[in-house]
């Protein structure tokens, strides 16, 4: 019973294999890339939060 391990969905070159630093690049690229997003998401979702907090605030204190 033989089993066949998939590495990667799409499988790649074998002259990209062997080029470890090239690989390497395209996943920090990946990982960074996925970083910013998430970052940029959590900020607007903060900011967005921030906004509703001070407009109830300014209703709270009678706004003008």
């Amino acid at each position: 019973m033989t089993q066949n391990h998939i590495a990667t969905v799409q499988p790649l070159p074998s002259s990209i294999l062997h080029n470890s630093a090239e690989v390497r690049r395209q996943y920090t690229r990946a990982a960074a890339k996925q970083a910013v997003q998430f970052i940029s998401r959590k900020v607007r979702v903060f900011n967005r939060r921030t906004a509703e907090m001070t407009q109830d605030m300014t209703q709270i204190q009678g706004g003008h």
